[in-house]
């Protein structure tokens, strides 16, 4: 997740916020700050940690690195259990969605979480 608002991570993510979900960032380069008044983790391991010592879970993984760089994200994805792998708009990975599949995680490409959910409410 960016720091910076005018970028789509930031921007989805203050969506979510709003709307009552819980978002943890993850941006190595910015770990130990606080994006949206949430502590940043270097890496989704960190942070499913850092929540399960509280009896929190990650459910959702929302991706928003470029395709090549999605399978490194489904493993930690699957490693902390999560629920489920989305790709942002633009993002596809048929690997990382085959093992993220394959492990029991639901799996979303090329779809803007913000923009299903508005759809939705």
């Amino acid at each position: 997740m960016s720091n910076k608002p005018e970028r789509d991570s930031f921007i989805v993510a203050r969506y979510l916020q709003s709307h009552g979900y819980r978002v943890v960032p993850v941006n190595p380069t910015y770990a130990g700050t606080e994006i949206l008044g949430e502590k940043v983790y270097p890496s989704l391991r960190e942070a499913a940690g850092a929540l399960g010592a509280g009896g929190q879970q990650i459910d959702v993984v929302d991706c928003f690195r470029k395709s090549d760089d999605i399978p490194p994200v489904a493993r930690e994805a699957i490693a902390i259990r999560a629920r489920v792998l989305w790709m942002q708009l633009g993002v596809e990975n048929q690997l990382a969605a085959d093992m993220a599949s394959c492990a029991g995680l639901d799996v979303i490409m090329d779809r803007c979480i913000k923009i299903v959910h508005a759809s939705l409410t």
